[in-house]
């Protein structure tokens, strides 16, 4: 499909909602999320919150989830093989990961896989574009995405069984089990997921080899509530995985690697007045093991363990007038075969400040870092919001945001460099929102300019970092979302279109691996206990070389998945579906040589045994 057809569909899907005067299908307020920060400082910044049910349709890797329903780009070296996202056309590094709270980004390459979190282990996730480093820390340049996991004091016992099978021997095994009183509350899955993952490459006589991949993730709730006014709560997550590398060529030596990725966190909660505090404790550890050849024992690892305590002190003025003060410490400790042996001391002081007056909302934020390990840049992030009708409100935001040089930046054996300074970025966005009764539109505008970019450079016979690039990015967003109710026939609508430009500064080029154009659109349908939906995904073309040479581009791609499955029981306590994938069986790639699956099926049960 090529952009004016494109096009021609989402103005015509838009008018259609518009008509139907929809209902939004993702309400934030319908949604408790962990990160109360996140509820009320981000008044004057998009928010895009995916629920329970879209994380059911979107299993098992965080990647598909945010591919078909964000406008977030990611490069994946194949499926289930490692995945970096571009957030409004920054890097890997530069998108923030939010774990109730907490920012988890590796400290080691400064990025997140988003193939190794499941999103099953989650009630909710929520994207948060633009800079956010003022609340979040390093790497919120672009946007910053959050895990939440959530806790609900009540009488209650849920829980069910997930089981999956698909093409390519594809299995997901899931148990989740929630139950709680007025005190307490637990929580609890376990996620097996395992692939042959030798699929077709199509057009070609070959298939996906050494491509075969398993992971299992724990997660557990706790909280007690020791009175009103005093709640303990426990995190814990905890990912293990293997995967082999897939490869381009068959002559070349296959690889494979192992990761472990344990988190654990302990928050006290406590009200006192006007007061909220909250005292939490985190501890992080990820470790990695790469077998250059799979078929021997030899690796590289690495390693870090993070400590985070972490305070956060809320006094509310008045029912619109909020301060919140936080106070954090953070120790990093890394080694690895390639990593010197380091340790890092991190603290900050953020300063935030909400007043909402009828119709009129303005934020202020500010932060500043102590480091012995670089010079931290003083933050800062300011909006405004007006509600000018019933049905349009307008926003604009301005911020200061930055990224902290990676260990593997500072610390790479013969190549890193200490001197690195971090990445800062000030941002600019506008927002305008148009609800009528039962729909939504949000149009979004934004300019960003990102000062000493870190790139890996030659240096004789090694490469190592330095601060060099200077980018600009600027461009618009747009969603809807709707639904129509017609008796018993329920229907609803959710859509994104980005469109991105990122230049260096220097060469005016367009970035490597940010398309110009990206856009979603999902379509549900339920009746009784009947339901279904379509997914679609467009990319525009990329480029794979820093000069934007047109002979190595990847093509634009559009891609569709539709699924549909039916409930059983008079409390529909059983669910069996269907999915297919990819079903126009377009042949694409998201980075270069690494070919996607082409069409391709799977099957569920789902077994739920609820007392409330």
């Amino acid at each position: 499909m090529d952009m004016k057809n494109l096009l021609t569909v989402w103005v015509t899907l838009l008018c259609y909602v518009v008509y139907a005067q929809q209902t939004p299908v993702i309400q934030l307020d319908e949604v408790l999320v962990s990160d109360v920060l996140l509820k009320k400082f981000t008044g004057t910044q998009s928010l895009q919150v995916l629920n329970d049910s879209v994380l059911k349709k979107n299993q098992p890797l965080l990647t598909q989830l945010l591919n078909y329903n964000t406008g977030i780009y990611f490069k994946e070296y194949g499926l289930g093989m490692t995945s970096s996202a571009s957030f409004r056309g920054t890097t890997a590094s530069q998108t923030a990961v939010i774990w109730n709270g907490i920012n988890i980004n590796s400290q080691l390459s400064g990025q997140t896989d988003f193939n190794t979190l499941n999103a099953s282990d989650y009630e909710s996730v929520a994207v948060r574009t633009g800079g956010g480093s003022v609340i979040y820390g390093s790497g919120a340049i672009g946007g910053s995405i959050h895990l939440n996991s959530d806790f609900s004091f009540k009488n209650t016992f849920r829980n069910s069984l997930h089981i999956d099978y698909g093409s390519f021997a594809t299995r997901l095994l899931n148990y989740s089990l929630k139950t709680g009183t007025n005190q307490l509350f637990f929580g609890t899955s376990i996620t097996r997921t395992d692939s042959e993952n030798d699929y077709d490459i199509i057009g070609t006589n070959r298939k996906n080899l050494n491509g075969s991949f398993y992971n299992t993730t724990a997660n557990i709730t706790f909280g007690y509530k020791i009175n009103p006014k005093n709640i303990l709560k426990f995190y814990s997550n905890i990912f293990d995985g293997e995967r082999n590398f897939s490869l381009i060529y068959p002559t070349e030596t296959p690889t494979k690697y192992n990761n472990l990725n344990a988190r654990n966190l302990l928050e006290w909660n406590s009200i006192s007045g006007k007061f909220n505090s909250k005292l939490r404790l985190a501890f992080l550890n990820e470790k990695y093991r790469y077998f250059a050849n799979s078929n021997n024992d030899n690796f590289s690892f690495g390693k870090v363990e993070t400590l985070v305590a972490k305070y956060d002190l809320e006094f509310n003025l008045s029912d619109h007038i909020k301060l919140n003060s936080v106070a954090d410490f953070t120790q990093n400790k890394g080694n690895g075969s390639d990593i010197e042996n380091k340790t890092r001391h991190i603290s900050s002081l953020n300063l935030m400040f909400s007043h909402k007056i009828r119709q009129f909302l303005y934020e202020v934020s500010l932060r500043q870092e102590v480091t012995t390990n670089y010079k931290s840049p003083f933050l800062y992030s300011g909006g405004l919001k007006y509600k000018f009708l019933n049905w349009y409100s307008s926003r604009l935001n301005a911020s200061k945001n930055f990224r902290i040089p990676s260990f593997d930046d500072l610390y790479w054996i013969n190549s890193g460099n200490p001197n690195l300074q971090p990445e800062t970025s000030h941002q600019l966005e506008w927002g305008n929102e148009f609800m009528f009764k039962n729909w939504s539109v949000e149009l979004v505008g934004f300019f960003n300019d990102i000062e000493n970019m870190i790139r890996w450079v030659p240096a004789g016979p090694v490469w190592t970092p330095i601060n060099i690039d200077e980018v600009q990015s600027y461009g618009a967003e747009a969603k809807l979302n709707g639904s129509k109710k017609i008796k018993n026939h329920q229907f609803s609508i959710t859509g994104t279109y980005g469109y991105t430009v990122s230049e260096n500064n220097e060469t005016k080029k367009q970035l490597m691996y940010v398309p110009y154009h990206k856009a979603t659109l999902s379509l549900a349908y339920n009746y009784k206990k009947l339901s279904a939906y379509y997914q679609n995904m467009f990319v525009g073309e990329v480029f794979t070389r820093s000069d934007n040479n047109p002979l190595y581009n990847l093509k634009e791609y559009n891609v569709s998945n539709f699924g549909t499955d039916y409930d059983f029981g008079k409390k529909n306590n059983y669910k069996i579906g269907l999915k297919i994938q990819n079903v126009w069986n377009e042949k694409y790639e998201n980075v270069e040589g690494r070919f996607m699956p082409g069409r391709n099926f799977n099957m569920y049960a789902i077994i739920n045994l609820n007392k409330s």
